[in-house]
């Protein structure tokens, strides 16, 4: 497996998938696309496979002896929280109903395996560094503070992270008001630029508190939206791409491999990108909410997220790469 290259390789209709039904009790409405009313279920059967090597089947015991006695924590946005659910109803029919708990602190919630003394948390922090409420309610994005966010992470045995979405939302849905760095104030920053500082201080966190020796630090790219208008609308899509004629490499991708690189702590990557570009077919799209039979004439008139992932469905497999990382 360390010679196996995950990125490249392509989709393979699998009639054993999915790993768990769209019952599991931990997803939230907007992810269960089947319930809220979506036709087909195919999404829910492809499998990566990479050229030249099998990623294993995610098998929920062997990974909770694994993980005996050790905090498990997803940190970031919505599509990590996406991450989350899926990772816990990957695990969670093995443990009887009295034996896992899901419990809230602040901005992180926790779902707990009682008998192997295994957590699995999510910390929502969408840019990593602070977003506070300034005067006159203005949203201010600190790109050199982080410790209201990184005190949920100490401890925590392994980390993985991810940080891109809320950076790059476009003028009209822009996520903070003014940025503020040391004592100066920016009203206009170029996105990447921002992108680029808010990493450094979250690398520099991670280099000067944490040690690899007890914790292992997983960065995973940045998931494709497939919203742009030409042909790329995620609708009534049925079925991965085979490949792509020109590969895209996005902006962040390039800023956060940059970063990675100038660290002392060995952080692992873990390059979702490519492989989840090619479904389109994986998003709710008009199904983040219950579509009823009259609804179904309307279609045209709900919002279509592609942003987000069916579940089951797309981020299995990267928590089956994160198994295989582990």
């Amino acid at each position: 497996m360390r010679k196996c290259d995950f990125t490249s390789g392509k989709w393979v209709f699998d009639q054993s998938y999915p790993l768990y039904d769209s019952s599991c009790p931990y997803l939230s409405t907007a992810v269960t696309c089947t319930k809220n009313g979506r036709p087909d279920s195919d999404y829910e059967k492809w499998r990566w496979k990479p050229h030249g090597c099998e990623i294993p089947r995610f098998n929920a015991l062997e990974f909770l002896g694994k993980m005996r006695k050790k905090r498990i924590m997803l940190v970031g946005d919505s599509i990590m929280r996406n991450q989350w659910e899926s990772l816990v109803c990957l695990i969670q029919s093995v443990i009887p109903m009295a034996r896992k708990t899901v419990t809230y602190v602040g901005p992180t919630m926790a779902f707990h395996a009682m008998d192997f003394e295994t957590t699995i948390e999510f910390c929502w922090a969408p840019f990593l560094v602070e977003l506070k409420k300034g005067p006159e309610n203005k949203r201010i994005l600190h790109l050199d503070m982080i410790e209201e966010n990184a005190k949920y992470w100490r401890g925590a045995d392994v980390l993985v992270f991810d940080s891109a979405h809320w950076w790059t939302h476009s003028d009209k849905y822009s996520s903070w008001d003014l940025i503020m760095e040391g004592n100066s104030f920016y009203r206009n920053m170029n996105p990447m630029v921002a992108y680029e500082k808010g990493l450094m201080t979250w690398a520099k966190w991670i280099d000067l508190n944490l040690d690899p020796r007890k914790t292992r630090v997983f960065f995973r790219s940045m998931s494709p939206r497939h919203n742009r208008e030409n042909g790329w609308k995620c609708f009534n899509q049925r079925e991965p791409l085979e490949f792509f004629s020109h590969p895209h490499v996005p902006e962040p991708l390039l800023v956060l491999k940059e970063v990675l690189r100038g660290m002392s702590f060995p952080v692992s990557f873990q390059d979702i990108t490519t492989l989840t570009a090619l479904r389109r077919d994986g998003h709710p799209s008009v199904y983040s909410k219950f579509v009823s039979q009259t609804g179904k004439q309307h279609l045209g008139d709900y919002k279509s997220d592609c942003s987000h992932w069916c579940l089951p469905g797309v981020p299995d497999t990267w928590n089956e790469m994160l198994n295989v990382m582990l």
